[in-house]
């Protein structure tokens, strides 16, 4: 039998593609805690669950009729990314990959959500640096499946999605940790005013309003209250949550929805990046399992 052993909200954010030189220069002299934080979540973490594979609710990688799950036996390749090719260029990466589960997870999707989803085993099907970015800091070998944000799903099919891909992953025997990646609220200063805002300190993130709805959500899950975020999504919604928040909602509905108890660890300050907000936040399973009383 199959488990989801943990799972990130974790930042992809292009800086941290960055030489070290290059990201001191932009955020004032000082590390950006993110790349730090990455290295010590494959330290602290991931190499005591030692999972056979990551899970990527990937925030660029958008379709539009359907959801997508990667299924080729690997990926491999250079990327330069075509949205800032200045800073992330032919990028190596090669990550095995994890055919018969893919296929699972879609299958699940299709039959038991009846949501449209379809797993790709096309060599040539483009990949995102939310996946690349994090694999770059996390592989140690493992497989790598990404999923899409469908750009015309509603929060229900997002949640019905993630939990699909629950029962799928019970029904292998795979032990997974789930990556949803990408930031919090997700709106970037104008082009003319954007090299004023280009610090960490999140006193530029893009509004007030949006850094204290960002704040207010890392409350919640630092309290293990998911039922809050996922009830509260339309007030979040005009603060632009990265993909919609599809990578948070298929996270968290693959972690049991409104009842997970998950407590979030931050293994990051929360930081801005050109006016969005981004944090890693790291939610271990509880004891009693994913979905145990909620804690007030």
């Amino acid at each position: 039998m199959g488990e989801i052993a943990g799972a990130g909200l974790l930042s992809h954010v292009p800086t941290i593609m960055l030489p070290k030189k290059v990201r001191l220069a932009l955020n004032e002299g000082r590390e950006s805690s993110l790349v730090p934080g990455l290295e010590r979540l494959r330290r602290e973490v991931l190499d005591e669950l030692r999972p056979d594979t990551f899970i990527v609710f990937d925030t660029h990688w958008f379709t539009t009729v359907e959801f997508a799950v990667t299924a080729q036996e690997g990926r491999s390749g250079r990327y330069t990314s075509d949205e800032l090719p200045r800073g992330i260029r032919s990028l190596p990466y090669d990550l095995a990959g994890n055919r018969p589960l893919g296929r699972r997870i879609a299958q699940a999707v299709r039959e038991d959500a009846g949501v449209p989803c379809v797993a790709v085993d096309d060599e040539h099907l483009p990949i995102h640096y939310p996946t690349v970015n994090l694999a770059h800091y996390l592989d140690r070998g493992e497989r790598w499946i990404s999923v899409s944000i469908c750009q015309t799903a509603r929060d229900g099919d997002f949640l019905a999605v993630g939990s699909a891909l629950a029962r799928a992953v019970e029904g292998s025997q795979e032990r997974v940790v789930l990556l949803a990646s990408g930031g919090l609220s997700h709106r970037f200063w104008p082009l003319a005013e954007l090299r004023r805002h280009e610090s960490a300190d999140p006193v530029h993130v893009r509004t007030p309003e949006a850094r204290a709805a960002d704040l207010e959500r890392l409350a919640w899950w630092s309290a293990g209250d998911h039922a809050a975020a996922i009830d509260t999504m339309d007030a979040y919604r005009p603060h632009r949550p990265e993909g919609m928040f599809g990578h948070y909602l298929m996270m968290v509905a693959a972690l049991g929805g409104r009842e997970c108890a998950a407590i979030g660890r931050r293994f990051s300050e929360y930081e801005n990046a050109a006016g969005t907000g981004q944090v890693h936040v790291w939610f271990d399973r509880p004891a009693e399992g994913w979905r145990g009383a909620r804690r007030r």
